[in-house]
């Protein structure tokens, strides 16, 4: 049954939209919008699926009946953009297509999983429970949040349209985000960034993954989003004539060959430019790689890897390569089934450019991911998705493991870059960057993995904790006397050998405390006394032990003496006072009703008596910097900027402890913030940078370093400013001096 609350926000809308609300004109644009669906699943779907998928429309166009969106919109436009994005840009067929048209009716209106079975069979029903309980990821608890993050991932190793969908259903949220408050967008471009777009990546789906990860930053940074996408459209005439004459020779020479082909000119995604800014400390104007050229050809699967080769040849006959940027990806495709050849030459205006040569299926399985495979049975990269699934459904088969360090473990699998590595009879196995030899031996097998010694890498004798590089050869040493050990966890990278030495760590402790308990009974024993007789509460305060099994397997490793049981037992020594529990994490309500007071925000430089607070020192927020408070939970409340490196994971994982934050206008607080400067390194430069700072602007200095060479300096102040207009002008100040070529804000 449909929760009344959430139908109550699904249903409401502004006034103005209220006399609108079944008119004409909405009953005109839904009958389009559900037609341009249909031309979206054309080619694959027969006349059969064509009338289920109506049943499908006209069963959601009933249950969201009087239902609206923030915007105002009819509800039913929701589920019409999924399921197209389903269709036309995932390439899912008619079962995919209902499910879309379908997802949020069990969550939102009366319809139940029982009324979806018998009007579409158990498939559909399966798969839209799936989406249900995806609905609740991101909740209000943390641990909620991750166990249940799990559990969708548990529906993913069963039937990955699920996530299919709602990867759909989170671009087209994600599309629209405009009309949600700005908290709102934050909290939900945060998600986006930190989850889905890596898994679209992982799945294979280039372009959702490209626009997903531009909209998080469209919300997230809107201002470098705004600055970087206006310079693209600005220097976008240049670069279509570039593109033009660069790609001319080539045509003209494939042509020749009689290669049937397309070349594609793609801007490097907003996202990417700025990655790359900060990565290399560069502006706009120095990121050379803008766009890629992308060659597509026909050919038959037999001559694929020939023709792509052939291609090259013809691009490096007309431009010299850079030999350092050649990526094979053909011969060892990519573990989401990517497979190119890339290749970066030098163009004649003096220009690098990065060249992409694929076929026509490379390209379907690049764009479309997981859902272009079942066009190609026969493509041996299939196998790459399901053997990545295969691990992730193993992961997840642990029950111990704890739900928020699986997500961590997750994430690094999701992001990780990959390398290759060979067994010794010269089967290629991939495991992520910076994976050493104890992640290759649990890759193999558990038992190989828990039994590992050493390894030979390139035939030369290792540690486990060795680093492993692309096209190194492996051979694990074994000793059936060898067991997980603590310190593995401390270089083992994989979620699957953390998930294995955790397991196996927990399953050695139980059983050393089965020994701790044969000592322990062995001495009650003598004291003529047994395990049911005595007050264990007594013996667990006495020796400090949380539990009985953390008691016996104290005394198995000799960590506390039983001398003193009998006098415990007799009541000569009394029980130590129980330690005060910790204080217990105050509850997400108490802590932000003390936050705000009668507002709906901590307010930053008032009530500083009353609540604790402190600026966090992996941003130094700012008055002026849009800012939110996190609630830790021994620390007070930490105020951090919403472009901090950690926002996305602390608004992910721990949304119920994020407390909107605003600065009050008092300007005699000081802040302290940071910048770097570049410069020649001229006569009487730092008198000028001391001057301006100190004399001029009467900005206190906590700080200044200034390191010189080749007739160059760079420097680091940090400084007491009163808000980003304060520092601002400071900055601009600066950048007026003599021969000071950048001024920029650090963390």
């Amino acid at each position: 049954m449909a929760d009344p609350r959430k139908t109550a926000v699904a249903q409401e809308a502004p006034p103005a939209y209220t006399i609108a609300r079944d008119s004409e004109e909405e009953k005109k644009e839904i009958l389009k919008r559900y037609r341009s669906l249909l031309r979206a699943c054309k080619p694959s779907v027969g006349p059969a699926a064509k009338k289920r998928i109506r049943l499908a429309f006209n069963t959601a166009l009933e249950a969201h009946r009087g239902m609206r969106r923030r915007s105002g919109e009819p509800y039913i436009y929701h589920p019409l953009a999924v399921a197209r994005i389903v269709a036309a840009e995932i390439g899912l067929g008619a079962t995919s297509i209902i499910c879309a048209l379908l997802h949020d009716t069990v969550e939102d209106t009366d319809l139940t999983l029982e009324d979806i079975e018998s009007l579409f069979g158990k498939k559909e029903s399966r798969i839209i429970d799936g989406l249900t309980k995806i609905a609740g990821v991101f909740d209000n608890k943390s641990s909620i949040q991750a166990e249940n993050f799990r559990k969708i991932l548990l529906t993913l190793s069963d039937d990955v349209r699920v996530i299919l969908i709602k990867l759909a259903d989170r671009l087209h949220n994600m599309r629209t985000l405009a009309v949600m408050p700005r908290e709102k967008q934050v909290k939900i471009a945060s998600e986006s960034a930190y989850l889905y777009a890596p898994l679209a990546h992982r799945l294979g789906f280039y372009a959702i993954k490209t626009e997903l990860d531009d909209l998080a930053l469209r919300y997230t940074e809107p201002q470098i989003y705004q600055q970087i996408n206006e310079k693209l459209q600005a220097t976008k005439k240049e670069r279509d004539r570039f593109i033009s004459e660069f790609t001319k020779p080539l045509g003209v020479e494939f042509k020749k060959q009689k290669l049937k082909f397309e070349i594609k000119g793609r801007p490097k995604s907003i996202h990417s430019i700025w990655n790359k800014m900060k990565r290399q400390e560069i502006p706009f104007e120095e990121v050379y790689d803008l766009f890629a050229i992308r060659i597509i050809i026909d050919t038959p699967s037999e001559r694929e890897k020939a023709d792509c080769w052939r291609v090259y040849s013809i691009v490096t006959d007309f431009f010299v390569p850079n030999p350092d940027r050649l990526r094979d990806w053909i011969s060892t495709p990519k573990a989401n089934g990517y497979e190119a050849l890339h290749t970066t030459v030098m163009s004649n205006p003096g220009k690098w450019v990065e060249v992409q040569i694929r076929t026509r299926r490379m390209d379907d399985i690049a764009e479309k991911g997981y859902a272009a495979h079942w066009k190609y049975k026969e493509s041996a990269s299939e196998s790459a998705v399901d053997e990545w699934l295969g691990k992730i459904r193993e992961i997840l088969e642990n029950p111990e493991a704890n739900a928020l360090d699986f997500i961590d473990d997750f994430k690094l699998n999701l992001f990780a870059e990959e390398i290759f590595v060979f067994t010794p009879k010269g089967e290629l196995r991939t495991l992520p960057s910076g994976s050493t030899a104890i992640d290759f031996a649990f890759d193999i097998h558990s038992d190989v993995g828990s039994r590992c010694i050493g390894a030979k890498v390139n035939h030369k004798l290792v540690p486990i904790s060795h680093e492993l590089n692309s096209g190194d050869q492996v051979e694990i040493i074994t000793s059936t006397k060898q067991f997980p050990k603590e310190d593995w966890l401390t270089f083992a990278v994989t979620a699957k050998a953390k998930s294995k030495i955790k397991s196996s760590l927990k399953e050695q402790r139980k059983k050393t405390a089965e020994f701790g308990k044969e000592t322990f009974d062995r001495r009650l024993r003598q004291l003529k006394t047994s395990l049911q007789k005595i007050n264990m509460n007594n013996v667990l305060l006495h020796f400090k032990c949380p539990s009985p099994t953390d008691l016996y397997y104290k005394v198995a490793t000799d960590q506390l003496d039983l001398r003193e049981l009998g006098d415990v037992l007799s009541g000569k020594i009394k029980p130590r006072p129980k330690l005060r529990p910790r204080k217990e994490e105050p509850s997400f309500e108490d802590m932000v009703r003390k936050v705000r007071g009668t507002s709906d925000a901590l307010v930053i430089g008032e009530n500083m008596d009353k609540i604790d607070y402190k600026m966090s020192p992996c941003c130094n927020p700012i008055p002026g910097d849009e800012v939110f408070g996190f609630i830790t939970i021994n620390e007070g409340i930490k105020i951090h900027r919403s472009n901090c490196p950690n926002a996305i994971q602390l608004m992910s994982n721990y949304a119920y402890r994020i407390v909107k934050a605003r600065w009050t206008g008092q300007k005699q607080i000081a802040f302290m913030a940071g910048i770097r400067i570049t410069g020649a390194d001229d006569v009487g430069v730092v008198n000028s940078i001391t001057k301006i700072i100190s004399s001029e602007l009467k900005v206190n200095m906590r700080s200044i370093s200034i390191e010189s060479q080749d007739g160059l300096f760079e420097g680091t102040i940090m400084l007491f400013v009163h808000d980003t207009e304060h520092l601002k002008k400071l900055m601009h100040k600066l950048q007026q001096l003599k021969g000071i070529l950048s001024v920029t804000r650090i963390d």
